[in-house]
């Protein structure tokens, strides 16, 4: 069995650690759980540490078990909140859970015969009969408002931090968290919490309730939350989250974030987000120093994560599809590409549509590009960037501004992809 602590350690995922955690980890396989609000139908990169922190536990011969918060997801966590969440239907929350444990089973083993064999449980299956009454007097008596108001999470919303105050519904949270902690506890023998930094005060709530309920020796650690090197928060891009599922980040695009962190990210989230051994790590990391423009690091990460969340075969056409728009290739590889992988490729780029029967017929470059279309806004202007060799179509130069387009120029009998020098596209799709 592997030293899971000192695994967090290397990779630089270890935050808090309460007294006796890895003295506990050590002398035995250990149960320990991750919590998991199911707030969308997809997981994004933000949660990824958390879940790794899953994937190396079971990989050290511990028991990991991911919790989908369907109770806790219906009021929502206060903890680095600046204010409170909208409120999900028991409908929507149900759907999320359904997605969300599809997406872990590409982290977690949870289908061997192990005895670590991991395990998704919801709240909402022992918290949808407890009703107010009893939980108030079982749990509610047990924490004191002063033990609740000195947690970090409920003094920033008090103190003055954030404009907005917090319910009564947001304040039960920690409570609500902690019996999830009892609970597993006394019914899974889960006897450590894991999460971000930023969840400490809620874990250590569950393992003071369970000594206070059963007696039990219960323990803890947490992450750091995950930042740029430049200090600002990981896994926002100017169009939003990068999230796990392709309906929403297209496996191209998330190849591509990865691709372009810096070298000082690459350093840290190799460490963090893939499952490659120290050594490797190292030497890799010695390569990319001794030759930074290959950019190796970024290479082999985009790799490793892209193939875990998606696939082998989603990356190598990540790949391809990168090697066409970056690369000299010629257009019979643009051919090549699926309509799924060109779209995501040339996603939002200028598009303008023509009719199929007029491509039919056939159309002159001229008229195509600057009175069917706005790719240029007059023909002498189109004419002379054909004449000066400065423009493409579906990555062939287009040299002859007397050209006819037809529909055998067409890429999936759809698309016609024009370049204007190096980065300015323009696609034109026949209807």
């Amino acid at each position: 069995m592997k030293n899971f602590v000192e695994e967090l350690r290397w990779r630089g995922m270890l935050q808090d650690i309460m007294p006796g955690t890895e003295e506990q980890l050590l002398k035995e396989m250990t149960t320990a759980y991750v919590g998991i609000d199911p707030t969308a139908d997809s997981l994004h990169i933000g949660h990824l540490c958390g879940i790794m922190m899953l994937r190396h536990f079971q990989r050290c011969g511990h028991k990991p078990i991911a919790l989908l918060g369907g109770a806790t997801g219906m009021i929502g966590d206060p903890s680095g909140k600046s204010a409170e969440r909208n409120l999900l239907t028991e409908e929507t929350l149900r759907h999320n859970v359904a997605a969300i444990r599809a997406q872990l089973e590409h982290f977690l083993d949870f289908n061997s015969d192990a005895v670590n064999a991991a395990e998704l449980v919801n709240n909402y299956d022992w918290m949808k009969d407890y009703t107010f009454l009893a939980f108030t007097r079982d749990i509610g008596k047990l924490i004191t408002v002063n033990y609740m108001m000195a947690k970090d999470s409920v003094k920033k919303r008090f103190n003055g931090e954030f404009r907005e105050g917090m319910s009564f519904t947001e304040f039960t949270y920690q409570l609500l968290q902690g019996y999830d902690f009892v609970y597993l506890n006394s019914h899974k023998n889960c006897k450590m919490q894991m999460g971000g930094s930023d969840q400490w005060g809620n874990i250590t709530t569950g393992t003071d309730l369970i000594k206070k309920i059963t007696g039990n020796e219960a323990f803890a650690l947490t992450c750091p939350l995950v930042t740029k090197a430049d200090g600002t928060k990981f896994g926002k891009t100017e169009s939003g989250n990068i999230w796990l599922s392709r309906e929403y980040t297209s496996p191209y695009k998330f190849y591509q974030f990865w691709m372009n962190v810096s070298d000082e990210d690459a350093k840290r989230y190799i460490k963090i987000f893939t499952s490659l051994e120290r050594e490797e790590i190292e030497s890799l990391i010695a390569a990319h120093e001794a030759e930074p423009h290959l950019r190796l690091l970024q290479k082999k990460l985009a790799e490793e994560v892209t193939v875990m969340v998606h696939s082998r075969e989603d990356y190598e056409a990540a790949v391809a599809a990168s090697a066409i728009l970056f690369g000299n290739n010629t257009g019979e590889q643009l051919k090549a590409l699926s309509e799924d992988m060109f779209l995501q490729v040339f996603e939002g780029v200028d598009t303008f549509e023509v009719s199929r029967n007029e491509l039919e017929a056939g159309i002159g470059v001229l008229d195509l590009l600057a009175e069917k279309t706005q790719v240029f806004p007059s023909k002498g202007e189109a004419r002379k960037m054909i004449q000066a060799n400065g423009f493409s179509m579906n990555k062939e130069k287009l040299t002859d501004p007397q050209r006819v387009i037809n529909t055998g120029d067409l890429l999936n009998n759809k698309y016609l992809l024009f370049q204007k020098g190096k980065k300015a596209y323009y696609i034109i799709k026949a209807l």
